[in-house]
């Protein structure tokens, strides 16, 4: 197994990107297609436990649109072999100040492209 292809990398890469985009312009139906539509599918968010596609897409239409915008630092993408990723950022946003965000995705490739299959998000105090 090859760890962190260059090509594979930059596919995920290409993925993530779209990601955070669709994320700070509040892009739902973008956002739910980067996300495996399936029961399996998993998002622990900074308030909420979301267990399956149908209630990442019922909290994803409920958000406010307010305050996503956000600062990335320290983005890490990893590839394993040429269908498995894992996406590691910290990010500040001004309407949080005092706290850091971290954010985990695990990528996997299907026929349809590459999708989110677990992420994690959570605050801490900054130091």
């Amino acid at each position: 197994m090859v760890i962190g292809d260059p090509a594979v990398r930059a596919e995920v890469e290409a993925a993530f990107r779209s990601y955070e985009t669709a994320l700070t312009t509040n892009d739902v139906p973008t956002l739910e297609a980067l996300f495996r539509d399936d029961p399996l599918t998993i998002r622990y968010g900074i308030g909420e436990n979301l267990y399956g596609m149908d209630a990442i897409r019922t909290f994803r239409r409920a958000r406010s649109p307010v305050g996503l915008e956000r600062v990335l630092a320290q983005t890490q993408i990893t590839t394993y072999g040429r269908d498995f990723a894992t996406a590691m950022t910290l990010f500040t946003r001004t309407s949080v100040p005092g706290k850091i965000g971290r954010q985990s995705q695990t990528w996997v490739r299907f026929p349809e492209g590459w999708r989110v299959v677990a992420a994690h998000v959570s605050l801490i105090d900054a130091e």
